[in-house]
């Protein structure tokens, strides 16, 4: 069984480019995107060409911001849209998928934004509310939570540690103990587990030709419950899908 989770920057953008070709020739059986920029009619009209999936879709209350997919070959048992918290759902962050052994969560979680100014929001809030709500599903079943969780954890999940950490969103203190936190409640990065010593990035900015410099920063994670990993076969990063500022992670089970 193979799972994807791939930040679009824009489904309506990505499908103009490569987003159905490349979708149909990685063949995964679930599909998280996140930052769609779209209403759930915008993003089943963008994917019509996409042919073998259910599509489920998540919007925020403002229009071309943010916003959350899941696009399943099987049809789910249920299907939830949001974390049940208004003040977070209306950003349209999380979808979750339910299956028969586990829940398959994707989210886009809240960047801090320039000048930090909505940090405390997501480390304090964003963060606290979504590890409870993934640890009150757990008690069902394993979770896998894949997305772009928009840190980067270590300093070789990033090219520039030291000129970013503490200034930059996505490296700061704050952050960092959030996945720290995750991790500590159960969670385990796969990708990291499977590769500690690995540089692979999977965003990079669109200035100063960054992505083909290669200095990047590893946003996107595909997370698992600590009792689920024996599942996990492989956990990789895609460079070579273009189409986005991100590329598409994977996890492959067993």
């Amino acid at each position: 069984m193979k799972l994807l989770s791939f930040n679009v920057n824009g489904v309506r953008a990505a499908a103009g480019k490569t987003l159905i070709e490349d979708l149909h020739e990685l063949d995964c059986d679930v599909v998280g995107l996140q930052e769609t920029k779209a209403t759930p009619e915008q993003v089943k009209e963008a994917l019509a060409e996409l042919k073998g999936y259910h599509i489920y879709a998540f919007s925020a209350e403002k229009k071309g911001y943010s916003g959350t997919a899941i696009l399943s070959k099987v049809e789910p048992l249920s299907v939830t849209m949001g974390i049940g918290i208004a003040e977070h759902d209306n950003e349209g962050r999380a979808i979750t998928a339910e299956y028969e052994d586990f829940y398959y969560v994707t989210t886009y979680v809240p960047n801090s934004s320039s000048g930090l100014r909505r940090l405390d929001y997501r480390t304090r809030e964003w963060d606290v509310a979504f590890l409870a709500y993934l640890k009150n599903l757990e008690e069902k079943k394993p979770v896998v939570v894949c997305g772009d969780l928009n840190v980067a954890h270590q300093e070789i999940d990033l090219k520039n540690p030291k000129s970013n950490y503490n200034k930059t969103p996505g490296y700061t203190q704050a952050e960092i103990d959030g996945m720290t936190m995750m991790i500590e409640a159960g969670f385990v990065d796969t990708f990291r587990r499977l590769y500690p010593d690995t540089v692979k990035y999977s965003w990079w900015s669109y200035r100063g030709g960054a992505r083909s410099k290669n200095v990047g920063w590893r946003l996107d994670y595909f997370m698992v419950s600590a009792g689920f990993m024996d599942r996990v076969q492989d956990s990789q990063i895609l460079n070579e899908v273009m189409g986005s500022d991100h590329c598409p992670v994977m996890l492959v089970l067993k």
